[in-house]
């Protein structure tokens, strides 16, 4: 134990000046670095662990990959209570960290990623976050969107879904409504089109489920017993109840619907981001049409934080 914290000293040392910085100091470019960087250490951690564990049951010695993986928790333990600081110092920070699923990592990317001032329209901060699905990457054409934005909306998704299952999480809640009505559009066969561009613009090998989906080798029928079905046992019933292309509805699979229920959550929080931050900006309320019409609904959704903060 004497010999673990000799070793991480000079990571507790670095603290008390780490924090300083990071509250006063910090720019937008290091803290994508920083958040790129715990991303990195986080899955070399993953790996590092699962390497200990491989060479533990063999019988292997793991004293040197075990100090590698406890040096690199202390790290990515560092750069978390860093980016903690930096997001308690900026308003949109502690505002993202009010959302339940929103820590202070993706609360870094999003405040290092996003600028009101440039992304002066809700759908336009959705198309630079990847999640306008009209937008295409042609070849030799700059990428129309921030690859490190996307990701870091997917993984607001992921938390979200994570969440679902609180009452008191607005997105959670909202992912799960919204797969039920993709779910019931889709068995109405709504989402034929979709499923037909789909399998036009991918490579989908036809030994897949997910062919048998797109191409409409299912019933309506079919496809509602295979989703009430538990989850291991879906994969045979699609391929025992498939019959030739078109003989059914041509549909989205099930990780289709599950991930557009996912990224309607996540415009639902960056409208509201956006429209946060467009408070802070500019001292004033943005135009209503965003949190309404763009988001398709006859009524106005509030964010989480604004609905937390009445119950309180």
């Amino acid at each position: 134990m004497e010999q673990q914290e000799t070793t991480h000293e000079p990571i507790r040392r670095l603290r008390a000046d780490l924090r300083k910085a990071a509250a006063s100091a910090m720019s937008i470019q290091e803290a994508r670095y920083l958040v790129d960087l715990y991303y990195q250490m986080q899955d070399f951690r993953v790996a590092s662990a699962a390497e200990v564990r491989a060479m533990s049951k063999s019988g292997e010695p793991v004293t040197v990959v075990d100090w590698v993986l406890e040096t690199t928790e202390a790290i990515e333990a560092e750069i978390k209570k860093a980016l903690e600081v930096y997001t308690d110092a900026h308003a949109m920070g502690r505002w993202s960290k009010g959302v339940i699923g929103i820590g202070p990592v993706i609360a870094a990317g999003l405040l290092a990623h996003i600028d009101v001032t440039k992304t002066k329209t809700v759908g336009g901060l959705w198309r630079f976050a990847g999640l306008d699905p009209t937008s295409r990457w042609n070849k030799k054409e700059k990428r129309p969107w921030n690859a490190k934005l996307k990701v870091l909306c997917w993984k607001c998704g992921e938390s979200f879904v994570k969440q679902s299952g609180r009452p008191e999480s607005l997105y959670g809640r909202l992912w799960v409504e919204r797969k039920e009505l993709e779910t019931r559009r889709n068995l109405a066969g709504e989402l034929a089109e979709q499923a037909r561009t789909a399998l036009e613009r991918k490579r989908i090998g036809k030994d897949t489920e997910a062919y048998l989906w797109y191409s409409g080798c299912l019933t309506r029928d079919a496809a509602e017993k295979i989703l009430s079905a538990p989850a291991e046992k879906r994969g045979a019933m699609v391929k025992q109840l498939a019959g030739e292309p078109d003989s059914g509805t041509r549909m989205l699979p099930p990780a289709h619907t599950h991930a557009r229920a996912k990224r309607w959550a996540v415009k639902v929080f960056l409208c509201h981001y956006w429209e946060e931050s467009y408070r802070q900006t500019y001292g004033k309320e943005p135009p209503e049409i965003y949190s309404i019409t763009m988001l398709g609904h006859a009524h106005k959704i509030e964010p989480e934080n604004s609905i937390k903060a009445k119950q309180n």
